[in-house]
């Protein structure tokens, strides 16, 4: 009899999962856990990376295009025998022995997914389609990092995970949006179907070093403005509000999704809430004050409010953050007045 697997939509699957590899069981050779980490050149995923590195019974595989991601990311760990990194594109097959696969593959950022809508959308179902794949192949536990932009503009807020979304399909947003919500759909058939081990967690707005410059997400374009005296460009109305995390909190989050026994989808994130007004005038007092805030126009579909249920991760993980924002923007500072070479006035 097949193990019911438990998760928050009260489903359950009454296939058994595939058989992991033999080594897993043996007895006089215990192997180590061999992890795949698809986008762990990214921002989220090094530092993911970086975690389960410091774990020695862990060997981590890393799968990335460098569309997004970088090498520099992950330079101290280059060259270790419990590491190795892989150039590859999730939209092709990848065949792997591994027990986990960290699905984080996919561009996050707007200026990104809306600069190549059809490569976004590709790597959330293609790319999802092949990760979920080589679990079957393999017997591993996969993990989704889905968004919390299948919430859309969102009618419920705070958004807890029975809420189905506000989303445009046809909008310049939906290669990212509604490409999220088919590789949920496909994480769950595939669950239902072949037993598969799945994990999805519904990430919200993280920040924190070796985000990328001028990416065009708010937090690293506010401090990129600050460290370079220029003005703090606020998207109009200025009222809009988004809830953020610092990357630390997040990967301790994803990793007591993967590890525990809730397949989800589990929504983690700060339930700080912020608008955007807000974090513009925090930025300004802690890192620049000199520097003037303007207001631009905004971009089509920006949804207007942003803050997460954390209710589950709460019960289900014993996971909430623990970072602040006031504490974790001075911690990103230092990065990008590093990468930028400009050094802090006396």
């Amino acid at each position: 009899m097949a193990k019911e697997a438990s998760n928050t939509n009260g489903s359950v699957t009454t296939k058994p999962p595939p058989s992991p590899s033999p080594l897993r069981n043996a007895k006089f050779f215990q192997a180590n856990m061999r992890i795949l980490v698809t986008g762990g050149a990214g921002f989220i995923g090094s530092h993911l990376v970086d975690r389960l590195m410091e774990n020695e019974k862990n060997e981590v595989i890393v799968a990335d295009n460098y569309f997004t991601g970088s090498k520099d990311n992950l330079k101290k760990w280059i060259g270790h025998p419990r590491f190795e990194l892989i150039r590859h594109d999730v939209t092709e097959t990848l065949l792997v022995e591994v027990d986990q696969i960290y699905h984080l593959a996919c561009p996050a950022s707007p200026i990104f997914y809306k600069y190549n809508p059809v490569k976004t959308i590709k790597t959330n179902v293609i790319g999802t389609l092949n990760m979920l794949g080589l679990a079957k192949r393999v017997g591993a536990r996969i993990l989704l990092t889905s968004t919390s932009e299948v919430y859309g503009d969102p009618l419920m807020h705070p958004q807890d995970e029975t809420y189905w979304g506000n989303v445009n399909p046809i909008g310049v947003r939906s290669c990212y949006d509604e490409g999220k919500r088919v590789a949920e759909t496909l994480m769950y058939d595939y669950h239902r179907q072949h037993g598969i081990e799945i994990r999805i967690a519904r990430i919200f707005n993280t920040y924190g070093p070796r985000m990328n410059i001028d990416d065009g997400r708010v937090v690293s374009n506010f401090i990129a403005q600050a460290v370079r005296g220029e003005p703090l460009t606020v998207q109009a109305p200025g009222t809009q509000t988004r809830s953020f995390c610092y990357v630390s909190d997040m990967v301790d989050g994803l990793i007591r999704l993967m590890e525990g026994d809730n397949t989800g989808p589990i929504n983690i994130g700060n339930p700080g809430e912020f608008t955007m007004l807000e974090l513009a005038e925090t930025v300004k007092e802690l890192i620049n004050p000199d520097v003037e805030i303007i207001s631009v126009e905004n971009t089509p579909d920006d949804p207007r409010q942003r803050k997460p249920d954390i209710t589950k991760a709460k019960e289900l993980l014993g996971w909430e953050p623990k970072i602040k924002l006031r504490d974790g923007l001075p911690l990103m500072e230092d990065d990008f007045r590093t990468r930028l070479g400009v050094t802090r006035k006396n």
